[in-house]
């Protein structure tokens, strides 16, 4: 688990009816999203682009779990190949095979996507920014022991009462204990 990312693509449509592509990366240890990014027109190169990006220097997993999809074309093959990461692929048409990133992008379409009107790129890439910084630090999985990918102290009752403060402009939540 410590050395594996899965890949996915999905879609958000805009205000403007264009379709945008939403690349991540997601390590496997920790549900963690190391990488994401969108696009209007994914191609072989700009897939194989994000990769170097996603993992720059030797930070690169030893394996990437993805589907066969056509975005993951010779370029992307080669790119992977030339990192060192061996590539897992799921069989056609089994979304069940790649679990995690399935799971991940529906935790963003109903916790985050299904109550944004998502107006540009730019805007996506803010919204869904600021999503993954509530997912990594406060977000809890019962995979993980209720606990966040980026793991945080428990704060015993005697430290303060309970605020709640905003995430992702208000559309979530976090609670954290404050001396009076």
């Amino acid at each position: 688990m410590t050395e594996l990312v899965a890949l996915d693509f999905f879609t958000v449509p805009t205000v403007g009816l264009k379709v945008l592509f939403v690349l991540i990366a997601l390590a496997h240890e920790r549900r963690t999203v190391v990488y994401f990014n969108v696009t209007e027109h994914p191609t072989a190169q700009w897939t194989a682009q994000q990769l170097v990006e996603a993992f720059p220097w030797d930070t690169a997993p030893k394996y990437l779990l993805r589907d066969r999809d056509a975005v993951y074309g010779t370029c992307f093959q080669r790119r992977a190949a030339h990192l060192g990461i061996n590539q897992v692929l799921t069989a056609p048409r089994s979304p069940w095979q790649n679990a995690y990133a399935e799971r991940m992008i529906g935790s963003i379409r109903r916790e985050c996507l299904d109550h944004v009107i998502v107006f540009s790129e730019g805007h996506l890439r803010r919204v869904l920014a600021r999503y993954f910084q509530y997912y990594h630090r406060w977000r809890t999985h019962l995979s993980l022991a209720m606990d966040c990918p980026e793991p945080r102290p428990v704060l015993p009752p005697d430290r303060g009462s309970v605020v709640a403060v905003p995430e992702v402009g208000g559309l979530h939540h976090h609670y954290e204990r404050v001396a009076a």
